[in-house]
């Protein structure tokens, strides 16, 4: 009997989520599981994954693969109306471009690709750019004006509620568009950008941090957590780690080309290269440090974010705790444990202290010592 599933579009703690409904089956749940990644919600008592065109896509065609029928109910369980503000409107809602656009279009990403800009901020630079070409498509590109940017700002940005970060991502992109490939200078300085929110890092506590990096028996998984907690590292870079980045005789950790195209050390603990070592032999990686079930490809940052999520389920964390989460609680370590700022700062591989400075605002080493006047009265 071929097995039928129900697609719905759910909230699922504040997140957009695809819920997969089908009568019990064991073969059909270890599948989704273990091939899209999803998760099980006690509260829908059904299977999930989070609502992306991409995990959309990817289950598509495993349900095609695999000759499972499956109907998608439209949606009618709106998002929280501040989970707006992450995306855009879809670029279908607004007009196609001309030949002639689309072709400065791809001059400018053939631009960004030259001048070897990471393949995220060419992505993003084209997509905003894209929105806001095709919000002016039917007025010729060289007659945009500052007027007109403040204009999208106000009757597109602000009016469906989007973030103040693509608003700077589009200003960005629409000034080095015109000033590349239209040889023609906006003053952006005269365009009003939206104050960047002032928020504080995730911190976790010493205890919290032993519990996740000690919930997992796969000494893989294990090992990975570890180091990104170790060594202060975002998730990219731990994934593009080669076995020949350790250097065990020194005790570094050699990172390669992380965010800025710069290379960078990190102190390695005796602690984390006799795990590494463990992981080593059990595991002999190749091409990188953490592989994939392919060999000579790395390891899936999905696949990382569950291994992160299982440890919190088994550590009965129940704070919203991501990877990030990690590198901001080794920084702040680090400052309670008295090591100097600059040391930090070249360790995380900030350009400007000013970025690392934000720690001093989350380490309570000094705060502790205040007392109260409350105790006083």
């Amino acid at each position: 009997m071929i097995p039928e599933v129900t697609v719905e579009h759910l909230t699922h703690k504040n997140k957009a989520s695809l819920f997969l409904k089908f009568s019990y089956n064991a073969a059909l749940s270890t599948l989704v599981k273990n091939k899209l990644q999803a998760l099980w919600s006690n509260t829908h008592k059904a299977w999930y994954i989070a609502d992306t065109r991409e995990g959309e896509e990817e289950m598509r065609a495993l349900f095609k693969v695999e000759a499972i029928r499956f109907s998608v109910k439209l949606k009618t369980d709106p998002l929280p109306k501040h989970l707006y503000t992450k995306l855009p409107p879809p670029a279908s809602c607004l007009p196609m471009l001309s030949e002639e656009t689309l072709a400065k279009l791809a001059l400018f990403k053939n631009w960004l690709v030259s001048k070897r800009y990471s393949n995220h901020t060419i992505k993003t630079y084209t997509d905003a750019l894209n929105t806001f070409l095709k919000f002016y498509s039917g007025k010729a590109v060289t007659e945009i004006t500052n007027e007109d940017l403040i204009h999208f700002n106000t009757s597109y940005i602000i009016a469906n509620g989007l973030s103040a970060s693509f608003q700077n991502q589009v200003v960005n992109a629409v000034k080095l568009f015109f000033n590349t490939i239209e040889l023609k200078k906006m003053a952006v300085e005269n365009i009003h950008r939206p104050k960047r929110a002032k928020t504080l890092p995730n911190v976790l506590s010493k205890e919290e941090i032993k519990l996740i990096l000690n919930a997992h028996g796969n000494i893989k998984h294990r090992a990975m957590l570890s180091l990104i907690y170790s060594c202060g590292l975002r998730c990219g870079e731990l994934l593009r780690l080669k076995p020949e980045h350790i250097d065990s005789r020194r005790n570094l950790l050699i990172i390669k080309q992380a965010k800025g195209r710069k290379d960078r050390i990190a102190p390695l603990s005796n602690k984390i290269i006799e795990l590494l070592r463990i992981y080593y032999k059990a595991y002999k990686p190749g091409f990188y440090l953490f592989e994939g079930q392919t060999g000579g490809t790395p390891y899936d940052v999905r696949s990382l974010q569950h291994v992160l999520k299982n440890a919190l389920v088994k550590a009965t964390i129940t704070k919203p705790v991501s990877l990030h989460w990690l590198r901001h609680s080794y920084a702040t370590h680090l400052l309670e444990n008295g090591t100097d700022l600059r040391y930090i700062q070249e360790i995380l591989g900030h350009s400007s202290s000013k970025t690392t400075e934000i720690y001093t605002h989350v380490s309570t080493k000094r705060l502790q010592n205040i007392i109260s006047p409350f105790d006083y009265l």
